[in-house]
């Protein structure tokens, strides 16, 4: 499939994926009544679910487009390099602590998930030279581990209503606590998505190693820094929104890779519109699959990308690949 029909594709898919957010839920197929407080109150909410999946979706599926160009990893996504569970700790911390804003939030997500990826890419180029696919791998588990153990102990130590909120944030949950949030984080995405369409000439130089993309003019300490930055920011903003959502930045690149290409100028726009579609699907089938309860977003996500992962690392052991 050409970028085109990729194109025309996820426009007519569009209207109907933004029909059913807006119209399925526990109560059946119908939109609320806007004339009436409950109705108007239950389709704002409906229409802002639909907004984060749409956002969320997106910056997750560029951070793992992103991950995948710079550290020339089939496998990478902030999920699996231990970004999300990072950035997670940080802003489970701000909300423990009371201390969540509409930037203060973001802000300790950003500076927990830069941590984590800098402590993993070190501990998997440790003795080799550069960190190797296994190596980012076993290292992202390691550090994740340390995350989620970190997160348990501090859910040990909170009040009640304090670690219901953190749970159930864990688990991905589009259900937007406040606006500004959202607004804050959206802006946070596109400047983030936008900055990384700008640079998307230096990502494919990239893909061919960086001796290569040096000799093609490109800076390449500057631009993986800047990549990697850029990553970071959207993993950060989309777990400050919606909390840990995984193998979005998996799935999806790999998906729009094999329709549109390789080339980032089509792909990272691509797969930024595909992964905030996929989301709002994932997000519509949670509240309807077992209505009138309501499954997070993450698990989902996780039940789609999971087999996905494994049947992506099974493929590679059979060509018997080497990072």
């Amino acid at each position: 499939m050409n970028a085109t029909r990729f194109w025309i594709g996820l426009l007519a898919a569009a209207p109907v994926i933004g029909w059913a957010s807006l119209a399925l839920g526990p109560s059946g197929v119908g939109f609320p009544d806007p004339g009436t407080p409950a109705g108007a109150a239950l389709l704002t909410l409906r229409a802002e679910r639909l907004w984060a999946g749409l956002v969320v979706g997106s910056a997750l599926a560029g951070a793992g487009t992103l991950f995948q160009a710079l550290l020339r990893n089939p496998l990478a996504e902030p999920y699996v390099l231990g970004v999300s569970g990072g950035s997670a700790l940080g802003a489970a911390v701000v909300l423990l602590a009371g201390a969540a804003t509409v930037w203060s939030l973001p802000l300790a997500a950003f500076a927990a998930g830069a941590a984590t990826l800098l402590l993993v890419v070190a501990l998997a180029g440790r003795g080799t030279g550069g960190p190797s696919l296994y190596g980012l791998l076993l290292s992202g588990v390691i550090v994740s581990s340390v995350c989620s153990g970190l997160l348990m102990f501090l859910l040990s130590i909170a009040s009640a209503e304090g670690a219901h909120q953190v749970l159930w944030w864990m688990l991905g949950n589009l259900q937007m606590p406040s606006r500004p949030l959202l607004v804050g984080c959206t802006v946070l995405i596109a400047v983030g998505l936008g900055a990384c369409a700008t640079l998307a000439p230096e990502w494919n130089a990239l893909t061919l190693g960086r001796e290569a993309a040096h000799h093609v003019g490109v800076r390449t300490g500057a631009a993986v820094a800047a990549g990697l930055g850029l990553a970071t920011l959207l993993t950060a903003s989309a777990v400050a929104t919606a909390g840990l959502i995984g193998f979005v930045g998996l799935v999806v690149p790999h998906v729009a890779r094999s329709l549109v290409g390789p080339d980032h100028r089509r792909l990272v726009p691509a797969a930024a519109a595909a992964g905030g579609l996929f989301l709002a699907i994932s997000d519509t089938l949670a509240r309807t699959i077992l209505a009138p309860r309501e499954i997070p977003v993450g698990v989902i996500t996780a039940l789609a990308g999971g087999p996905f992962f494994l049947w992506i690392l099974r493929q590679r052991g059979r060509r018997g690949w080497t990072p």
